[in-house]
Protein backbone atom coordinates (compact mmCIF):
# COMPACT_ATOMS: atom_id res chain seq x y z
CA UNK A 1 0.00 0.00 0.00
CA UNK A 2 1.62 3.46 -1.31
CA UNK A 3 -0.04 7.02 -1.99
CA UNK A 4 1.79 8.98 -4.50
CA UNK A 5 1.97 12.84 -3.36
CA UNK A 6 2.79 15.73 -6.20
CA UNK A 7 3.42 19.34 -6.07
CA UNK A 8 3.65 22.66 -8.19
CA UNK A 9 2.37 21.87 -11.44
CA UNK A 10 4.92 22.95 -14.25
CA UNK A 11 4.87 23.03 -18.33
CA UNK A 12 4.32 19.37 -20.13
CA UNK A 13 7.22 20.20 -21.95
CA UNK A 14 9.66 20.27 -18.83
CA UNK A 15 8.55 16.63 -18.26
CA UNK A 16 10.06 13.26 -19.33
CA UNK A 17 7.51 11.56 -21.69
CA UNK A 18 7.27 8.11 -18.91
CA UNK A 19 6.75 10.87 -16.28
CA UNK A 20 3.69 12.67 -18.27
CA UNK A 21 2.48 9.53 -19.16
CA UNK A 22 2.03 7.81 -15.83
CA UNK A 23 0.38 10.89 -14.66
CA UNK A 24 -2.16 11.70 -17.67
CA UNK A 25 -2.93 7.74 -17.25
CA UNK A 26 -4.28 8.93 -13.84
CA UNK A 27 -5.84 12.22 -15.21
CA UNK A 28 -3.53 14.64 -12.73
CA UNK A 29 -1.97 17.77 -14.42
CA UNK A 30 2.24 17.64 -14.92
CA UNK A 31 4.04 18.21 -11.64
CA UNK A 32 7.12 18.91 -10.81
CA UNK A 33 7.44 16.70 -7.33
CA UNK A 34 6.51 13.28 -6.92
CA UNK A 35 7.48 11.02 -4.18
CA UNK A 36 5.59 7.98 -3.05
CA UNK A 37 4.79 7.12 0.61
CA UNK A 38 4.58 4.01 1.92
CA UNK A 39 1.78 3.03 4.30
CA UNK A 40 0.38 0.36 6.34
CA UNK A 41 -3.62 0.98 5.10
CA UNK A 42 -5.16 3.75 2.43
CA UNK A 43 -7.27 5.99 4.23
CA UNK A 44 -10.83 5.77 3.37
CA UNK A 45 -12.16 8.57 1.14
CA UNK A 46 -8.93 9.18 -0.17
CA UNK A 47 -8.74 9.34 -4.31
CA UNK A 48 -6.67 10.23 -7.07
CA UNK A 49 -6.61 14.12 -7.48
CA UNK A 50 -7.16 14.37 -3.51
CA UNK A 51 -5.67 17.57 -1.96
CA UNK A 52 -4.05 16.79 1.30
CA UNK A 53 -5.04 18.64 4.70
CA UNK A 54 -1.89 18.92 7.28
CA UNK A 55 -4.44 19.51 9.73
CA UNK A 56 -6.03 16.45 9.32
CA UNK A 57 -2.77 14.53 8.98
CA UNK A 58 -1.00 16.22 11.69
CA UNK A 59 -1.56 17.44 15.27
CA UNK A 60 -0.12 19.66 18.00
CA UNK A 61 2.31 18.08 20.53
CA UNK A 62 2.89 15.17 17.66
CA UNK A 63 6.20 13.70 17.11
CA UNK A 64 7.58 13.66 13.47
CA UNK A 65 10.91 12.88 11.01
CA UNK A 66 11.91 15.96 8.46
CA UNK A 67 14.03 14.69 5.54
CA UNK A 68 15.51 17.06 3.23
CA UNK A 69 18.88 18.18 1.43
CA UNK A 70 21.59 19.25 3.51
CA UNK A 71 23.48 22.19 3.04
CA UNK A 72 26.31 21.62 0.44
CA UNK A 73 30.03 23.01 1.80
CA UNK A 74 31.93 21.53 -1.37
CA UNK A 75 35.28 19.80 -1.44
CA UNK A 76 36.77 19.22 2.85
CA UNK A 77 39.56 18.06 4.31
CA UNK A 78 39.47 15.41 6.92
CA UNK A 79 39.94 17.87 10.03
CA UNK A 80 36.38 19.41 9.16
CA UNK A 81 34.52 16.64 7.32
CA UNK A 82 35.42 13.97 10.01
CA UNK A 83 36.69 15.77 13.07
CA UNK A 84 40.44 14.19 12.62
CA UNK A 85 42.98 16.42 15.33
CA UNK A 86 45.92 18.23 13.41
CA UNK A 87 49.55 17.41 13.75
CA UNK A 88 52.00 19.75 15.31
CA UNK A 89 52.20 22.98 13.78
CA UNK A 90 56.44 23.21 14.85
CA UNK A 91 59.56 21.17 15.53
CA UNK A 92 60.30 19.97 11.48
CA UNK A 93 56.48 18.37 11.07
CA UNK A 94 55.59 18.07 7.72
CA UNK A 95 51.58 16.86 8.69
CA UNK A 96 49.81 20.29 9.67
CA UNK A 97 45.95 19.45 8.28
CA UNK A 98 46.76 16.18 6.53
CA UNK A 99 45.54 13.06 7.48
CA UNK A 100 48.06 10.22 8.82
CA UNK A 101 48.09 7.13 6.72
CA UNK A 102 45.23 5.41 4.18
CA UNK A 103 45.60 1.80 5.61
CA UNK A 104 48.21 -1.55 5.36
CA UNK A 105 51.50 -1.61 3.16
CA UNK A 106 51.88 -4.25 0.84
CA UNK A 107 49.84 -7.08 2.13
CA UNK A 108 46.44 -5.55 0.44
CA UNK A 109 48.04 -3.17 -1.85
CA UNK A 110 45.29 -1.01 -1.98
CA UNK A 111 43.07 0.98 0.53
CA UNK A 112 39.93 -0.35 1.94
CA UNK A 113 36.44 0.96 0.99
CA UNK A 114 35.08 3.56 3.04
CA UNK A 115 37.97 5.07 4.67
CA UNK A 116 37.56 8.31 6.12
CA UNK A 117 39.50 10.85 3.64
CA UNK A 118 39.04 14.54 1.96
CA UNK A 119 36.25 14.97 -0.46
CA UNK A 120 32.81 16.23 -0.85
CA UNK A 121 31.15 17.09 2.46
CA UNK A 122 27.01 18.03 2.78
CA UNK A 123 24.58 17.74 -0.60
CA UNK A 124 22.95 14.67 0.67
CA UNK A 125 19.56 13.70 2.11
CA UNK A 126 19.23 13.53 5.85
CA UNK A 127 16.68 13.04 8.12
CA UNK A 128 16.24 14.83 11.73
CA UNK A 129 13.71 12.39 13.59
CA UNK A 130 11.29 13.38 16.98
CA UNK A 131 10.95 16.71 16.47
CA UNK A 132 7.85 17.89 18.19
CA UNK A 133 4.89 19.78 16.10
CA UNK A 134 4.24 23.22 17.57
CA UNK A 135 1.45 24.91 15.16
CA UNK A 136 -0.31 23.84 12.15
CA UNK A 137 -2.28 25.33 9.71
CA UNK A 138 -3.83 24.57 6.29
CA UNK A 139 -0.61 25.89 4.62
CA UNK A 140 2.16 25.61 7.22
CA UNK A 141 3.90 23.57 10.09
CA UNK A 142 5.68 24.94 12.73
CA UNK A 143 8.14 21.74 14.34
CA UNK A 144 10.68 23.00 17.43
CA UNK A 145 13.97 22.01 16.53
CA UNK A 146 16.27 22.46 13.15
CA UNK A 147 15.51 21.17 9.92
CA UNK A 148 17.82 20.11 6.97
CA UNK A 149 18.94 22.42 4.21
CA UNK A 150 18.58 26.12 3.40
CA UNK A 151 15.11 28.25 3.40
CA UNK A 152 12.66 27.18 0.28
CA UNK A 153 14.65 23.30 0.76
CA UNK A 154 11.98 21.33 -0.46
CA UNK A 155 11.12 18.99 2.33
CA UNK A 156 9.02 15.68 3.54
CA UNK A 157 7.82 15.49 7.15
CA UNK A 158 6.18 11.82 8.49
CA UNK A 159 5.18 10.91 11.48
CA UNK A 160 8.26 9.94 13.82
CA UNK A 161 8.27 5.80 13.52
CA UNK A 162 10.12 3.89 17.03
CA UNK A 163 9.13 4.66 20.56
CA UNK A 164 9.76 8.57 21.94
Amino acid sequence: NAVQVGYDEKRESLLTKPELGHLKKNGCPPLRHLAEFKLEQIPEGLEVGAELDPTEMFSVGDKVDVAGKSVGKGFAGGIKRHGFSRGLMTHGSKSHREHGTTGPGSTPSRVYPGTKHPGQMGDKRVKVKKLEVLQVEKDMIVVKGSVPGKPGNMMTITKAKGKW
